[in-house]
Parts: C-alpha cells; structure tokens; sequence
C-alpha cells in the first residue's frame, strides 16, 4: 500500500481546513482521484490573483508550493488554462480572500 494520501483526500481536507477558517473556496476543474496534480489559484477579489502549483525539489527531495503566475485575474486564469491544455488531470482549486489567505504554509499542507 502506497503511503502517499490520494489527490481527492487532499482536496477535501484543503477546502474542509479553508471552511473552517471561513474563507470561500470552490474546485473550478476536478483531476484525477488518485494522482491528478492540484494547482490553487488565490483571488484576491481586486482583480488580482495568484496561482500556486506544488514544485518539488531534486536536491533536498522536499516539496513546496510556488507561484506559477501572479498579477491581472485575466493574465492568472489564462496561464491555468494553458497548464490544463497540458494536463487534463490537473486540478484547480479557488480561494477566494481579500486578506490573501490561502493556507498552503499551514501544518500538513505546506
């Protein structure tokens, strides 16, 4: 048995640890169940926006997430877009927060 946690538990404990801290989230793109990759886009209700994808890193085998495309909500959405025309199993995830919490830095998910 793979000591890895599933794409969809992942997801459902991310968005149930958002609610709980009353931050609006909705899955705009649902992936793979079991291994689709999760990309979460930060709107900040202004007209900006962030998206985040998880990197990992060859030299010390940990893994973070970093900013994939960040500024106009318009210019963020286009580069999801283009990361989906790759990967049909990708999924996106949107907090949506004024304040820019998104919670990724937290225990167990960062």
């Amino acid at each position: 048995m793979s000591d890895r946690l599933t794409t969809d538990f992942w997801v459902s404990a991310y968005l149930n640890r958002l609610r709980l801290a009353n931050i609006p989230v909705f899955v705009t793109s649902k992936g793979d169940l079991t291994a689709g990759v999760v990309m979460v886009k930060l709107n900040t209700l202004d007209g900006q926006a962030v998206a985040y994808q998880r990197s990992f890193d060859l030299m010390t085998g940990t893994r973070a997430w970093v900013v994939l495309s960040d500024g106009a909500e318009r210019d963020v959405d286009d580069a999801i877009a283009k990361q989906r025309s790759f990967d049909p199993d990708l999924w996106v995830i949107e907090v949506e927060d004024k304040l820019g919490r998104h919670l990724l830095d937290e225990d167990g998910l960062a």
